[in-house]
Formats: C-alpha cells, sequence, structure tokens
C-alpha cells in the first residue's frame, strides 16, 4: 500500500500546470483532492512519475451565474457547492448530489472537475451533470474549447479530454420555472458510491413534459442517457401513470456490470426504480 516514486508539483497557476502537463506527457497525473487517485497509487495501478498538485490555484475556484448559466469553477469541493447558496439557488439538484457524495472528508476533498475527469462509473456527478446537459471548459497549450455533457464520457474511466488537457470549469443551466431536476440513487452503506444511480431533469410547459434528460450512474462501465424514457415522456403530464409507463423501457439498452455489491439483474431491476423517483421528484420540482 506504499506508491511508487514520484515527483510532487505544487502548480501555482492553469499556464503552469499545462506547462508541466506538456513536459512530462504521460508521466504526470493531475491531483487536486485525490481520493481516486492516491488509492490507484497505493495498489500501484497508477504509477505517475510527475503529481501536479492543483488544490491551491486559485483560477479554478468560483462559483457564479452569469444569465441562464451557472458555472463552478473546476477546484470547487463538494462541499462548497452543496453549500453554495448560489448553487441551492441557482441549480438545487447539484447541491443536492454533492451533498451525498462520501462522507465530510471526502466532500472537503474532493473537487467537480476531479469527478467528471476521473469518469468513475459509480459516481453520482456523471449523471447529474448528463441530466443537466452542462458543459465543461477545457484548457491546454493550444487554448480553450468547451465539451459537452453527451461528448464527456468515452468509456470506462475515459473522457473525451486529450492529453495535455485540464478542466477549467463546470457549467449547468440555472433552474428556471417549469423546469426541474433530481438525483435518486441506491448508494453502498459505507462508501456512498452509486450502486444504482438516476438523475432526471424535465421542462413542464402548459402542464405538459416539453423536455427531459434521463442519465443513469453505477449500473454500467459509464453514465449514460435514457432516450427512450426521455422520448416516453415528452407530450404526457408527468403524472405517476406516464412516468411508470415511461420507465419501463429504463434500461433497456444498457452494458451492466455486476459485482460483490450487486448483480447484472438486480442492477437492471432498480435502474426503473430510480428512474421512476427521480423523475417524480424532477416532476414536482417543475410544477413548484
Amino acid at each position: 500500500m506504499i506508491p511508487a516514486a514520484f515527483e510532487y508539483v505544487k502548480a501555482s497557476s492553469v499556464a503552469q500546470a499545462i506547462a508541466l502537463l506538456n513536459q512530462h506527457g504521460d508521466e504526470a497525473k493531475v491531483i487536486a483532492g485525490g481520493h481516486s487517485l492516491l488509492p490507484a497509487m497505493k495498489l500501484r495501478l497508477s504509477q505517475p512519475a510527475v503529481l501536479i498538485d492543483i488544490a491551491h490555484v486559485a483560477e479554478l475556484k468560483g462559483i457564479k451565474t452569469a444569465g441562464s448559466t451557472l458555472t463552478i469553477g473546476a477546484g470547487e469541493t463538494y462541499h462548497a457547492i452543496a453549500t453554495s447558496a448560489t448553487v441551492i439557488s441557482a441549480c438545487p439538484v447539484l447541491a443536492s448530489c454533492t451533498g451525498q457524495i462520501g462522507d465530510i472528508q471526502v466532500r472537503n476533498a474532493g473537487t467537480i472537475g476531479g469527478a467528471l475527469a476521473h469518469a468513475d462509473p459509480a459516481a453520482d456527478l456523471t449523471a447529474v451533470f448528463l441530466a443537466l446537459g452542462g458543459t465543461v471548459t477545457v484548457q491546454s497549450a493550444g487554448g480553450t474549447r468547451s465539451i459537452a455533457a453527451d461528448d464527456l464520457f468515452v468509456s470506462m474511466l475515459m473522457t473525451a479530454l486529450d492529453s495535455g488537457e485540464l478542466i477549467t470549469a463546470v457549467s449547468v443551466p440555472v433552474m428556471s420555472k417549469g423546469q426541474g431536476a433530481a438525483y435518486a440513487k441506491l448508494k453502498h452503506p459505507a462508501s456512498r458510491y452509486a450502486i444504482v444511480g438516476v438523475a432526471a431533469a424535465v421542462t413542464i410547459s402548459n402542464g405538459v413534459v416539453s423536455a427531459c434528460r434521463v442519465a443513469v450512474t453505477g449500473a454500467g462501465p459509464q453514465a449514460v442517457r435514457q432516450p427512450s424514457v426521455e422520448k416516453a415522456l415528452i407530450g404526457t403530464s408527468g403524472d405517476a401513470a406516464a412516468i411508470k409507463a415511461a420507465c419501463a423501457s429504463a434500461g433497456a439498452d444498457m452494458e451492466y456490470l455486476g459485482d460483490i455489491h450487486a448483480s447484472e439483474d438486480y442492477r437492471r431491476a432498480m435502474v426503473k426504480v430510480y428512474a421512476a423517483r427521480a423523475l417524480t421528484d424532477a416532476v414536482a420540482a417543475a410544477r413548484a
């Protein structure tokens, strides 16, 4: 449980962190909270020669709204997000989700940028980010670009980030009248990782669901949307019967993983249950 030897560098700016990434290439890893990387290093599943610490880079901090967008610095911790008055007002589901991650120690160290870059198949934020239709801003030596939530997660522990790129900010829509979002999960009792987690976001116009996004985490190798559920709910009133009918297809086209915590069949059954719970809460929030 002792990591291989590595060089530690504390970056003071985004530019320095990117320069170090370019200098050391695949031999370097970025660390902020470290709750995913350090255990892997202790098991020697990851053996970076250089560790670039970005936890104290001021440019990666900040929570603000501008128009219809909430932007959060990639270095903001789960606890900071969960307790932010700005987040609670602009996007309550994001505050609720981050408040459910791990324990208080994890929430005070783990960061939103780290969670999305790591793309753990049982992470909570991946599903919420997908359901909200957010974007990440990434920076490299070549400049800045945005990656939409639908394009970010490629496979287990893999994202669309290129070598030398760093997530600097995360943006999601501000919830407005007639919009609601919710996250429901079956959590592991010790780690609080999602055995199954489902996030849902809906828009209700003139009493009818006009937009819907549903995403699942914990059940398979990566967080994925549920287009059949979304399509089935749009155009309905979003009542209990409509939600039940829509969720009949939840998880139908997913790849599942089974482990010591839950079998593939159990996860398949729970996706339907938690999709219905998330949608019920999202519709209630949209009508509030």
